[in-house]
């Protein structure tokens, strides 16, 4: 019975070195990765976490990416740990460097919460994700965008800040696909739709889905 490649290969493609499942690489706690989800770069996907950056211990804020994504070279998320107070009459973050600055150390620092990538989400080349943003299943995200709110499921986004252009289907059939989930379907039931995935017939795929 086919069914895919291991999600725990490193180099799934024979030969290249450049493109590698993610989550075998992953060596931060904070961050989690679906099975399936690829990473792209020439350096290897062993610098993905280089390109998480003000990913602090002490914030908390974790990076969660779901299955099945698209992650091409040079995508940035900036976490919480980058963020500096707006309320204050400077944005100069004295406290972190003590020698008696931090008795200005606020009770909590600027968190916006978890960043969350969905499921068969592909983000393009250099984009960048800001802090707390939570991009929907199914979603594109074009190429040098910077995406600083949260991106509906199946939306196409770009631009600075990135805005929906449309959405990849009409709304039943986003519908559709949401409640198929297939992302979480065991791989040899995955394996057996993959013509029905690389095709546009949600009903093809829905045939195929568990009672």
């Amino acid at each position: 019975m086919p069914h895919g490649p291991s999600p725990d290969t490193r180099y799934p493609i024979p030969g290249i070195t450049r493109t590698g499942f993610l989550k075998p690489f992953i060596t931060r706690p904070n961050i989690h990765v679906g099975d399936y989800t690829y990473y792209d770069d020439p350096r290897g996907p062993e610098h993905f976490e280089d390109n998480v950056l003000y990913h602090f211990e002490f914030t908390g804020d974790r990076l969660i990416i779901g299955k099945y994504c698209s992650i091409a070279t040079g995508v940035r998320f900036i976490m919480n740990g980058g963020n500096h107070p707006t309320t204050w009459l400077t944005t100069y973050p004295f406290p972190i460097f003590g020698e008696g600055w931090e008795t200005a150390t606020p009770p909590t620092w600027p968190v916006r919460g978890d960043t969350v990538v969905g499921n068969d989400v592909w983000i393009g080349y250099g984009a960048t994700i800001m802090p707390g943003v939570t991009i929907g299943d199914g979603a594109i995200v074009a190429t040098a965008s910077v995406v600083a709110r949260d991106v509906p499921p199946y939306a196409i986004v770009g631009g600075n800040p990135a805005g929906v252009i449309r959405s990849r289907f009409d709304d039943a059939t986003v519908a559709r696909l949401l409640a198929l989930r297939w992302w979480d379907w065991e791989p040899e039931r995955v394996a057996r739709g993959v013509t029905a995935l690389c095709g546009g017939d949600v009903a093809e795929l829905e045939r195929l889905a568990p009672r």
